[in-house]
This record gives C-alpha cells, sequence and structure tokens, in this order.
C-alpha cells in the first residue's frame, strides 16, 4: 500500500508515505553506472585511486584512464582523474573531465556538479585563477572559526557565488543569518547539486516555525525531474523525518 499522501505538486505528482518507507542514509553514488563493471577495471581504478593518495598522479591518471577505457558508461575513473588534475592546478583539463562525468552521470555524481560549476565560473573569468583547487580544500580544514572567517571573506569578494553561502550557512548559529545565507546562495544560479543542499537546509531551518512551508520546500525538490539524486534523496531522508516516516 502506497500510504496517505505527504505532498502532492502543482502538476499533480504525488509523494506517498510508501515513497518515503524505504529512503536510506545514503546516497549511492558508487552504484551510478556501474551495473556491469568488469573486475579488472575496479582493480585498475582501486590501484588508481591509492597512487593518488600517495601524491603519484601521474601514476594514478594512467592508471584510472586505463580504468576508464575498459568501464566506459563508469563515470568513477574519470570523477577521480578530475580530481587528480584539478590538485595539479589544471583548471581546463579538469573542467574537460569533470565534463564527461557530467555527461555519464546528468543526475549528479558526488560533487560533480558543484565543482565543475565553480571551474567554469573561474574560467570565464568570474572567479580568480586557481579558486577552484583552493575552494575544494576548504573541505579539509578542521577549525570552524578559521573556516568561518574565509567563507566570509569569499562571500564578501564574490556575492554571486553559491557554494561559499551554502558552506557558510553552515558553520552560523543564528537562525536569521543562516536563512539570509541560504537565500543569497539560491539567488546566485547554483549548480543543481548546491540548489538541491540550499533547499534542504532551508525547510530545516523552516521545520519548526513554519512546518508547512518546509514539507512544500522538500515535496517540490524530491518531485522535480530536474533535481539531482543527492538532492531527490536528502529531500526524501528529511522530508521522511519531518513527517515521522524515518
Amino acid at each position: 500500500m502506497a500510504g496517505r499522501v505527504v505532498f502532492r505538486d502543482a502538476e499533480g505528482r504525488e509523494l506517498t508515505e510508501g515513497d518515503l518507507a524505504g529512503v536510506s542514509g545514503e546516497v549511492g553514488w558508487e552504484l551510478v553506472g556501474g551495473e556491469e563493471v568488469p573486475a579488472e577495471a575496479r582493480l585498475l581504478h582501486q590501484r588508481g585511486r591509492e597512487a593518488g593518495e600517495r601524491g603519484e598522479y601521474e601514476e594514478a591518471l594512467g592508471l584510472l584512464g586505463q580504468a576508464q577505457a575498459l568501464a566506459p558508461g563508469w563515470p568513477h575513473p574519470s570523477y577521480d582523474a578530475a580530481f587528480t588534475v584539478l590538485l595539479q592546478g589544471d583548471a581546463v583539463g579538469a573542467e574537460k573531465l569533470y565534463a564527461e562525468v557530467d555527461r555519464l552521470a546528468p543526475r549528479g555524481f558526488f560533487t560533480c556538479k558543484t565543482t565543475l560549476d565553480t571551474l567554469r565560473r573561474e574560467l570565464r573569468g568570474e572567479l580568480f585563477d586557481g579558486f577552484s583547487q583552493a575552494f575544494l580544500q576548504l573541505e579539509w580544514l578542521e577549525d570552524p572559526t578559521q573556516k568561518r572567517e574565509l567563507l566570509q571573506g569569499i562571500v564578501q569578494r564574490f556575492p554571486d557565488f553559491p557554494p561559499a553561502w551554502k558552506e557558510l550557512a553552515a558553520l552560523l548559529t543564528d537562525p536569521d543569518e543562516q536563512i539570509d545565507a541560504l537565500e543569497r546562495g539560491l539567488a546566485g544560479e547554483p549548480d543543481g547539486e548546491t540548489r538541491g543542499m540550499l533547499l534542504v537546509n532551508k525547510a530545516l531551518l523552516l521545520q519548526h516555525s513554519d512546518p508547512t512551508a518546509a514539507v512544500a520546500v522538500l515535496g517540490e525538490l524530491a518531485l522535480d525531474p530536474k533535481s539531482t539524486l543527492g538532492a531527490e534523496t536528502m529531500a526524501k531522508i528529511v522530508l521522511a523525518q519531518l513527517t515521522g516516516q524515518g
């Protein structure tokens, strides 16, 4: 049984209790395009990742390229190759590889859409040279105060860069400031993955003050055919929690 309708959008599409009941807490990125990947391709991919972790980038790229050749429909080798090329500071080469991942996985693959959009903004001159590589490395910054200060500097200099607003909102403590940061991010024409997380986080902030609005935000996101796989999954996870299905 589908159960009661949790949300119905303007097009008549519905989310029911049944749609939310089996939602897990994770996005199965590893499964995208990986249904019939040869064992040799998986081994080469793993060896390529290990070489990259050792800083042996050229060896890593060679192994990842071999893995991609054996599994042309599998986005994971090209995704890791794109990350490796970006770490080397080659924005043009990284953009080409991330674009290939986006072609293979149009509904998203890990952070591909966000990084691809960032690279394209950089290559258009909207961000300084090397910005994409530097912004990527913020992920490993553990000091929340330092990270918040860096993000505040980024949004002051680049107020139309949505991923920075998304990251900053998560480090703010005042709900009004958080909402403002999320709205600023949404106003900056975010990529699909960033847009999804901005909306999910907005719904989380609205859940106590306006639960009906929170459900509407999540329902629209989950049912939108243009939503990324990650955005749809996260919307359903949070929606299940808000409606007592999770």
